[in-house]
């Protein structure tokens, strides 16, 4: 095969969700309420932990950075679906496809990395509360957010390593709203299976690799929380039902869909639309439903900026300024 017909696919067709046409608009009008829940929920738990001292914890600190990422997990391909929701001709280039690519791989891997995070700052919080200040200093939380980031660097690297240089010149349709890596090797025009046994390795191997990490931190905070009966460890027993339930939502969908890559199509829609849109609106609610301190807090900032009257005096000076 030469050089030209390598290079003949420019750009790919995304499949979306779904081919009704009567669904578009609303699936447009579902995912946009979505999509701005997700960015006004995760904003304000960032807005809540930078404006309250009282978070200006570990915990909360790398809380926050959980927010951001699910904010960049649900932007890196939502308002291209919800605007594909509204054209009949759903095409990406190729460069946009393979960005898509990178960018799903750095904010999912990073946060994967990221829960392993506070995973240990529950850890060393329950396990050796004596010396969690001095351990989990600012200088440790901005590492860990760090490496976090790099991990994911390397991991969408290497990702990409196995898919910029394959040949695309036949198939050019992705059964999916996004380019997703599994998806878009199968339409390479070579055989592609040890690629893919690759991507799967890789993919596989961070997310397993994460996961057997969170089970056996939170088994050892687990029987370290069942030992103790005190009021502050049923602060931490609420604490911790949050990041288990959060960690189960974010790594069930992604473990299913690389290291088990044989799920029909439809079912990886399903998964991926679970942890591009509702892992990421759902974090806020589980952590602000079972977190005192987070809601006292955010109570505490809608009552700074909302105050009682606020709204209608805004609204008599406009009224007054209207009629002079």
């Amino acid at each position: 095969m030469n050089e030209t017909n390598y290079s003949r696919v420019t750009e790919f067709v995304l499949l979306g969700l779904s081919s009704s046409k009567a669904l578009q608009p609303f699936l447009f009008l579902i995912f946009s309420l979505l999509y701005l829940s997700i960015l006004l929920g995760n904003f304000l738990i960032i807005l809540t932990v930078t404006s309250d001292s009282r978070l200006h914890t570990p915990m909360y600190f790398l809380l926050a950075n959980l927010s951001f990422i699910d904010i960049c997990v649900a932007s890196f391909a939502t308002p291209k679906m919800l605007a594909d929701f509204l054209v009949e001709q759903k095409t990406i280039s190729f460069e946009a496809c393979l960005a898509q690519i990178f960018f799903v791989h750095l904010f999912t891997g990073g946060e994967m990395v990221l829960l392993v995070s506070m995973a240990y700052d529950r850890y060393v919080a329950i396990c050796k509360p004596l010396h969690y200040m001095t351990i989990m200093s600012r200088r440790v939380c901005i590492i860990l957010v760090i490496i976090s980031w790099c991990v994911g660097f390397i991991h969408t690297t290497s990702q990409l390593a196995f898919t910029v240089n394959l040949p695309f010149c036949g198939p050019n349709q992705v059964d999916s709203f996004f380019c997703d890596l599994p998806l878009v090797t199968k339409l390479a025009c070579i055989d592609t299976y040890i690629v893919s046994l690759l991507i799967v390795a890789d993919s596989g191997f961070l997310s397993m690799s994460s996961f057997l990490l969170l089970v056996v931190s939170y088994t050892v905070i687990l029987i370290t929380v069942r030992n103790r009966s005190s009021a502050s460890m049923a602060k931490a027993r609420s604490t911790l039902t949050a990041h288990i339930t959060v960690v189960t939502l974010f790594f069930g969908p992604c473990i299913f869909i690389y290291v088990w890559p044989f799920s029909s199509y439809s079912v990886d829609k399903v998964l991926a639309v679970f942890y591009t849109i509702f892992t990421p609106i759902l974090n806020p609610v589980i952590y602000t439903l079972r977190n005192k301190e987070v809601k006292a807090a955010m109570s505490k900032l809608r009552s700074r900026y909302l105050k009682p009257g606020q709204v209608s005096v805004l609204l008599r000076n406009v009224i007054i300024l209207e009629t002079k």
